[in-house]
């Protein structure tokens, strides 16, 4: 299902709820979009507010009537193919089950629209118009709705964020004003970040390019050149001379390009990380949470961390080698090395 900014399925009516207008008010107030046709932004945002805010136990209620509509679906689809027989009142039962699943899925996601605006906001400005980045939020919460496990006790929009974050940035990858990368190109930046990745684990230090190129089978030029298009991301507008008179666009045919690989999957990294560097001692997480960034993004060197948590470099090298020992544990390294590919 494909929600749109500019057509919002009115089905299945909600509650009423009073403070929506005031909250209506309040959001538009806070996302100054002069770009935006602010009629459109004004009905969206109105539209998404007359469906009421989600309960836990809403939310559990609801994930259990989409998982009995995809298990309806799934005895529907053997019974059509041939697998088994069903008498008709049992087909009448589960193409109930069915569209009671999709309504569901369609209230939990309507529910939480909300959500996908206050992220979008903070992403206004950077290439593409509001309501189309909340656009592509709205299709990371469709897809953490479907893939939403109300057994494992988390609230839906704690694991909702990350699938929205993730698809906003995915969409401004892909619709910003850049030197746009050809498919084989981000499929082979994908692979070797994954190797490289998996190589600094194992190697306690960065691979060499040698190293990566063994292992992915490449040429060491290709990965030194991958290495610097990861590391670039030019707008086609950019002037190349004092007159302006000529953009980079000019200059690189449509089969050469430059973009840096995706974001989102670097922050599916820190968020893994996350969880991992948890279940270390609280010095041995702080170490590491400062040498690689994975609170604030910024990696600092050694001596970088030992000032600021009052160490030697050397007892903070030793440190990160105990602490990332640790992260080998069984538990841990299988987790890590499974996203790592």
């Amino acid at each position: 299902m494909r929600i749109s900014p500019q057509a919002e399925d009115s089905a299945a009516q909600p509650r009423e709820d009073r403070r929506a207008p005031a909250r209506t008010a309040r959001l538009r107030n806070r996302i100054p979009e002069p770009d935006e046709e602010p009629d459109l932004l004004g009905q969206y945002l109105t539209q998404i507010a007359a469906t009421p805010l989600l309960t836990a136990e809403d939310e559990v209620r609801l994930a259990r009537r989409m998982q009995a509509g995809v298990r309806a679906l799934e005895e529907l689809e053997r019974a059509d193919a041939g697998e088994v027989d069903l008498a008709p009142e049992r087909r009448r039962e589960l193409e109930e089950a069915a569209r009671d699943g999709q309504a569901a899925k369609d209230h939990m996601v309507r529910a939480n629209l909300r959500l996908v605006v206050s992220m979008a906001k903070r992403h206004a400005h950077r290439g593409l118009p509001l309501l189309d980045v909340i656009q592509e939020g709205n299709l990371g919460l469709i897809r953490a709705v479907e893939k939403f496990d109300h057994t494992k006790g988390f609230k839906f929009s704690t694991y909702a964020t990350w699938w929205i974050r993730q698809a906003i940035e995915r969409g401004l990858a892909a619709h910003a004003r850049t030197v746009r990368l050809p498919m084989h190109v981000v499929e082979q930046l994908q692979k070797v970040a994954k190797i490289e990745r998996r190589l600094r684990l194992d190697l306690e230090r960065e691979p060499s390019i040698e190293e990566v190129a063994r292992e992915s089978g490449l040429a060491t030029d290709r990965i030194g050149w991958l290495r610097r298009v990861g590391r670039q991301a030019v707008s086609l507008d950019t002037p190349v001379d004092e007159t302006g008179e000529t953009v980079v666009g000019d200059l690189i045919p449509d089969t050469e390009v430059l973009q840096a690989p995706e974001v989102a999957e670097y922050q599916a990294l820190a968020e893994e990380l996350r969880e991992a560097v948890g279940t270390l001692a609280p010095h041995e997480a702080m170490i590491l949470s400062l040498r690689y960034g994975l609170h604030d993004g910024h990696t600092r060197t050694r001596e970088e961390v030992a000032r600021r948590v009052g160490l030697t470099p050397e007892r903070v090298r030793q440190l990160e080698k105990q602490s990332l020992a640790r992260l080998r544990a069984p538990g841990n390294r299988e987790r890590l090395v499974v996203w790592a590919g």
